[in-house]
This record gives structure tokens, C-alpha cells and sequence, in this order.
């Protein structure tokens, strides 16, 4: 019983890559225009490079802003969880969520992630 729902699971894998293959191949989009690869501004000619490369530093930063802030969302729960369980278990769970964001805090400045100068 296994060994057929892998086969039929390696049928479908198959069959969806040779899909996607051929949709690639068939598609009027592959066909590299000069036109349609330039930014648009109102039928002028672009004052600078819409393709120009940003930070990669800043990438880095807003990337553990969103990070830290998805863990910091995940706390306001806690709130409710006081009317539901004791005051112990709330600061158990309370202090194991911040001790992770503290040890990603230390990992991230130890690695030198925010030291903005370099």
C-alpha cells in the first residue's frame, strides 16, 4: 500500500514538472524586449536606473525588524492567557518567550548584524 501511493505521489510529481515545463516553453513571456524591461515614466526617458542595488545592511535590518516584530506578536496572546492559567505558569511561559528574543538579540549583535558603520 505504501509503495503505491509513493509511486502514484512520483506520478503526479512528474507529471506537474514535465506541466510546468512545457507551459515555460510555450509561453509567449520568454521573449526578452528592451521596451518592456524599461521602467515606466510617463513616456520619458528614465532620469536614473530603476535597477539600482540598496544596502544589502539595510535588507539585513528590516529583515530582523520583521523577525522581532512577528515574535512580539506572538506575545499580546499572553495576555489573555492570565484569566485562563495562574500567575506561575504565565511568567514561565513569559520569560521563555523573552529569553528566545533576548538570545536572538545577542546572536544577531554578535555576529555583528547591527553594527551599522560596517
Amino acid at each position: 500500500m505504501i509503495m503505491i501511493l509513493f509511486y502514484f505521489a512520483s506520478f503526479i510529481l512528474i507529471l506537474c514538472s514535465i506541466l510546468i515545463i512545457l507551459a515555460s516553453m510555450l509561453s509567449k513571456k520568454t521573449f526578452m524586449d528592451r521596451e518592456k524591461n524599461s521602467p515606466f515614466e510617463c513616456g520619458f526617458d528614465p532620469k536614473s536606473s530603476a535597477r539600482t542595488p540598496f544596502s544589502l545592511h539595510f535588507f539585513l535590518i528590516a529583515m530582523i525588524f520583521l523577525i522581532f516584530d512577528v515574535e512580539i506578536t506572538l506575545i499580546f496572546p499572553l495576555i489573555m492567557i492570565i484569566k485562563i492559567t495562574n500567575m506561575i505558569n504565565f511568567l514561565k511561559i513569559s520569560i521563555f518567550l523573552l529569553l528566545i528574543l533576548l538570545i536572538g538579540l545577542y546572536h544577531e549583535w554578535n555576529q555583528g548584524a547591527l553594527n551599522w558603520t560596517n
